[in-house]
């Protein structure tokens, strides 16, 4: 399931030059995964009351080319169960049809105590 979500860069977005901050590219791809989660139906404050909460463990991101100001960007992810613990998101930035930023984040669903845990039943049905 792939799934996009629309951005554009503001001004709050970007340096002095006038480029997209990279740590920006950041938020907008968690934000991206918080738009599949809720789509997919999870609750995640629920999820956390029952004791369970998503926590990424590793980005490995690409910087391809620079986004500015007023640039209508599409982050398109796509993602996958991997183990009993993992979820693995394929994520790129495009602005029209380049892909300016790319990035592969694996989270790991853990106990509020701080252990891993198996992804809950739920997710794991959705996911196939």
């Amino acid at each position: 399931m792939t799934h996009k979500l629309p951005v554009r860069v503001y001004y709050e977005d970007t340096d002095m030059g006038g480029i997209v901050y990279y740590a920006n590219y950041l938020k907008y791809i968690e934000r991206a995964r918080s738009e599949l989660v809720e789509e997919m139906g999870l609750d995640q404050n629920k999820m956390k009351a029952e004791g369970i909460v998503f926590v990424v463990r590793r980005v490995e991101a690409d910087y391809l080319a620079p986004a500015r100001l007023d640039d209508r960007l599409t982050v398109v992810t796509d993602h996958r169960p991997e183990g009993q613990s993992r979820w693995v998101f394929d994520q790129e930035v495009h602005r029209g049809d380049q892909v300016i930023f790319r990035a592969v984040v694996t989270a790991v669903c853990m106990t509020v105590a701080g252990r891993p845990t198996r992804l809950p039943a739920e997710l794991r049905a959705r996911l196939g």
